[in-house]
């Protein structure tokens, strides 16, 4: 006999825990299958540790840096072994904590890999012969590291995400293929760290998905940095073993970097093999994920499916809003639909960048009439003191004055963009933001000019 809940979920990372949680908050009676512990991609082998380590590289660089301050302390040194250490107890403090919260919601978490055997029956089976049935099932069994074609992650030479943020040494020489968020944060981390590195992309420019204006402050701030940066590139060979010859072809014809690891960050494919989908009338898109309407319903009733595993931005906190969706939708409640070209993005590089709405290209594509807005952080007090003056905010609205994306590259972008996303999220006009009083000296008032000179008046740019 099966147990029978009123939601089973499968998978334990945020886009399934979240719907464990705000769902027996409901109270529901939730069973949650997971197969290692919970928290998923994010937390375990994503961008908690990934964070972690780039906070190791902030200190680091800070403490490099203080005797610009007149602060003497000495030349420093790292050690990774005590930098991993205490990554792993960050991991594991946060993953009691989810844990405790799952107990105290009375939700059920059996461990071990499941599959459906009966979608339309919300039926499934978990690899130590336990069933759960549901009178919903959601589906969030996320992602894994995509690898090059004929190229397989081996540890050694060929490194996915899940390896670099397990390093026990820091290599002497990287090359990284694909300039996306975690290629970036992997550069700056290992730039910091020591490393020489070489970025390769196969698309013009670093970053893709941000405005292009933010991307080429980025770049030209890493290769400040001494951080090669190839974009519109192609990788045509890696050949030998402790000392390995990357072959791309550029713009320049073709070229060779010589390094000592290769770092293949180029996405992560949903994880839909291994699940019981064949046959089971759930059906997959053009992209390999499952496929569902905007309030996450596959094509079976009552099954459900959130995160990675659909085709949508592949972070944390859109898995947390897809399972609210999700919930509330088996709830009966009203459902908003997630606004995905609004939502807020963060890479945690050095300088940080982040975004929300649409990038001036893509506004203006669109058919809207754009006018924008830039402030640098070389005028802002507040990084003048911190000494970090690199970047900018750019705020793309249209001719009506509606707030239509806002994108920052500099200091603690990545917690200055909450402002930037609740603005283009209320479809604030950039007379309502102007008017917003901020407190001096800080980063945040470079947001509030950036708006107050689309009014047609400004004060300090």
């Amino acid at each position: 006999m099966a147990d029978q809940f009123d939601v089973v979920v499968l998978g334990g990372g945020p886009g399934g825990y979240a719907a464990a949680l705000y769902g027996a908050a409901a109270g529901l009676r939730i069973g949650l299958i997971e197969e290692e512990r919970v928290g998923g991609t994010c937390l375990h082998r994503g961008c908690i540790p990934a964070k972690e380590l780039l906070q190791t590289a902030e200190v680091l660089r800070t403490v490099a840096g203080a005797k610009e301050f007149g602060v003497d302390a000495g030349q420093p040194s790292l050690d990774l072994a005590t930098s991993q250490s205490r990554k792993h107890q960050v991991i594991d403090r946060l993953t009691r904590g989810l844990e405790t919260l799952l107990k105290g919601r009375n939700v059920t978490v059996v461990n071990g890999t499941g599959a459906l055997v009966d979608a339309a029956a919300r039926h499934v089976r978990v690899s130590d012969g336990t069933e759960l049935t549901g009178d919903a099932l959601i589906l969030a069994t996320g992602s894994t590291a995509r690898s090059l074609p004929g190229l397989d992650f081996d540890g050694n030479r060929i490194l996915s995400s899940d390896h670099v943020l397990e390093l026990d040494e820091v290599p002497q020489r990287v090359a990284i293929i694909g300039a996306g968020a975690v290629g970036c944060e992997f550069a700056s981390l290992l730039a910091d760290l020591g490393s020489e590195v070489t970025m390769l992309e196969a698309l013009p420019r670093i970053l893709p998905g941000a405005d292009e204006q933010v991307s080429d402050t980025l770049a030209r701030s890493l290769a400040k940095r001494g951080i090669a940066v190839h974009g519109g590139v192609r990788v045509t060979s890696i050949e030998g073993t402790r000392e390995l010859s990357v072959g791309f072809e550029s713009n320049d014809g073709p070229k060779t970097v010589i390094v000592d690891k290769v770092i293949v960050s180029i996405g992560r494919a949903a994880r839909t093999e291994g699940i019981g989908l064949e046959g089971s009338g759930i059906e997959l898109d053009t992209h390999g994920c499952i496929a569902v309407d905007n309030q996450c319903r596959t094509a079976v009733p009552d099954v459900y499916a959130v995160g990675d595993v659909i085709a949508t931005p592949q972070l944390a906190h859109v898995a947390f809003s897809e399972a609210i969706v999700a919930i509330k939708t088996i709830l009966g409640d009203e459902v908003t639909p997630i606004d995905y070209d609004k939502v807020p993005w963060g890479i945690y590089s050095h300088p940080e960048v982040a975004f929300a709405g649409l990038t001036e290209d893509q506004a203006r594509k669109r058919g809207h009439s754009v006018v924008t807005s830039v402030h640098r952080f070389a005028g802002n007090s507040r990084a003048a003191i911190i000494g970090e003056t690199d970047g900018l905010v750019k705020i793309v609205a249209d001719d009506a004055g509606v707030m239509l994306g806002v994108h920052i590259v500099g200091p603690w972008a990545t917690e200055l963009i909450a402002e930037g996303y609740l603005a283009v999220n209320w479809e604030a006009t950039i007379s309502e933001v102007g008017a917003y009083i901020h407190a001096h000296p800080t980063l945040s008032e470079l947001f509030g000019e950036s708006a107050l000179a689309l009014t047609g008046r400004s004060l300090h740019g």
